[in-house]
C-alpha cells in the first residue's frame, strides 16, 4: 500500500527547487536546443529516468508568466500517451522551469525537413504519427474536464519519443476553455505561428476555438506528405509555392492519386486519405472543419470520406457562403462542428454485405 501511495504522489506534477535541477542537468551540462521562450537542457532523475528541463525566461513582461501558467495549467492536468508528460516546475524568484520526459527523437520537423536521406522516416510510420497527434488533439477537446485549445500545433511541436510515438508538447499558448463555453478570446499579440494559424487569426479579439487546432493539425498533414514547408519563397521571384494549394487543384481534376508519386510514396491510398483529411482540416470556416475525433476515423481508414468544398476561400475575394454548399444546411452555420453534430458531414460508415445482411435480418425480425 505504502509503494502505491507513493506511486500515486509521483504522478502528480512536483515542484522542484533551483538547486534541484542544476543537479539533475550536471549544471546544464547538455543543451537540447533554445527559442524566444528560453533553453532547453537535457538531465536525469535520481532513479535514472531521463528529462527535458525547460528554463523560461524571466523577465517582468506579463506574457512570459502567462507562458509558465498556460504550460502547467494546461499539461498537469493531462495524461494520454501522445500527450508529453509533465513531472514538475520550478518557480522562485529568480527561475521558471518546466520539466518534461525525455523525447528521445526529438521533433517531427527534424524528419519531415531533413537535407539528408538517413534521417528519413518510412511512410507507415509518418502516417502513425499522424494520427497518434490527432488522438492527442482529440483528448485535449473532447475528454478532457476542461476542454484545452492548444494553439500551437506545428512539426515542432509534436515530439517523439523512442519508438516514434509521436507526443504534442509546448503548451505555452493554450488555453483552458470550460465545457459549457464555445470559445476564447485571444490578444492580438497570440496570434501563434505563421503558415499554421487559422485565417480567422489574423483579426483582433476574434474568439477562437478549437478549430484552429484542427486547421493547424491539417497544415501539418500536408507537410508530412510533401516532406517539405507548405509554403516556399523563391529567391528568384516573389510568388509562393503553396502545396495546399496543388493539392487542391489536383483533387478537382481527380488526380489526387498522382500527389504519392510526385512525393516518392508508394502508399497511394493512404496519401489521398490524408490528403482529402487536411483539406476538410483547413476549410476557411470553423464550422465546416471536422472535430479531431472525427479525423481520427478518418485517417485510420474505418469510413468514407466524403468530398470536401473549395479550401483557402480567404486567399480569394469571392464569398465563402457562394462556394460552400455545406452552409446550405443551416441558417448560419452555427452548429456545424457542435459535439451534437453528427459526423455525417464529414464521412459515412462503410457498409459491408454482412452488415447490410444483418440489418436486414434484424429490420425483418421486428
Amino acid at each position: 500500500m505504502e509503494k502505491f501511495l507513493q506511486e500515486i504522489e509521483a504522478a502528480k506534477p512536483v515542484r522542484f527547487t533551483a538547486e534541484q535541477l542544476k543537479k539533475f542537468t550536471d549544471d546544464y551540462k547538455t543543451g537540447l536546443g533554445a527559442g524566444g521562450f528560453g533553453e532547453v537542457y537535457k538531465g536525469q532523475f535520481p532513479d535514472g529516468v531521463r528529462i527535458a528541463v525547460k528554463i523560461l525566461r524571466k523577465s517582468l513582461d506579463k506574457r512570459d508568466e502567462e507562458q509558465f501558467m498556460a504550460e502547467v495549467g494546461s499539461i498537469g492536468r493531462t495524461y494520454h500517451i501522445n500527450l508529453v508528460r509533465l513531472y514538475g516546475f520550478c518557480h522562485d524568484r529568480n527561475m521558471n522551469a518546466i520539466v518534461y520526459e525525455y523525447m528521445e527523437n526529438g521533433s517531427l520537423d527534424k524528419y519531415l525537413f531533413k537535407e539528408s536521406k538517413t534521417k528519413a522516416i518510412k511512410w507507415e510510420k509518418l502516417h502513425e504519427i499522424a494520427i497518434g497527434t490527432a488522438k492527442g488533439l482529440a483528448y485535449l477537446h473532447e475528454e478532457c474536464q476542461n476542454k484545452i485549445i492548444h494553439y500551437g500545433i506545428q512539426p515542432e511541436n509534436i515530439l517523439l519519443d523512442e519508438n516514434f510515438i509521436p507526443k504534442v508538447g509546448d503548451f505555452g499558448l493554450a488555453k483552458l476553455c470550460h465545457r459549457d463555453s464555445t470559445h476564447v478570446t485571444l490578444a492580438a499579440n497570440n496570434w501563434g505561428t505563421r503558415g499554421y494559424s487559422a485565417p480567422v487569426i489574423s483579426f483582433k479579439n476574434h474568439p477562437i476555438t478549437y478549430k484552429c487546432d484542427v486547421y493547424s493539425f491539417g497544415m501539418v498533414l500536408f507537410e508530412i506528405v510533401s516532406g517539405r514547408r507548405n509554403t516556399i519563397v523563391h529567391s528568384s521571384r516573389d510568388s509562393l509555392d503553396f502545396f495546399p494549394q496543388h493539392v487542391w487543384e489536383k483533387y478537382e481534376k481527380g488526380e489526387l492519386g498522382s500527389m504519392a508519386l510526385a512525393c516518392g510514396i508508394e502508399k497511394k491510398d493512404k496519401v489521398e486519405r490524408m490528403c482529402m483529411v487536411a483539406l476538410w482540416c483547413v476549410q476557411n470556416l470553423p464550422q465546416a472543419r471536422p472535430q479531431m475525433s472525427a479525423v481520427v476515423k478518418m485517417l485510420e481508414g474505418g469510413v468514407e470520406i466524403l468530398p470536401p468544398p473549395k479550401p483557402f476561400q480567404y486567399l480569394f475575394p469571392v464569398r465563402a457562403a457562394a462556394l460552400n454548399p455545406i452552409l446550405e444546411s443551416t441558417s448560419d452555420g452555427s452548429s456545424i462542428g457542435t459535439s451534437e453534430e453528427s459526423q455525417s458531414r464529414w464521412y459515412k460508415e462503410y457498409t459491408t454485405p454482412i452488415m447490410a445482411k444483418y440489418e436486414i435480418e434484424i429490420a425483418t425480425s421486428r
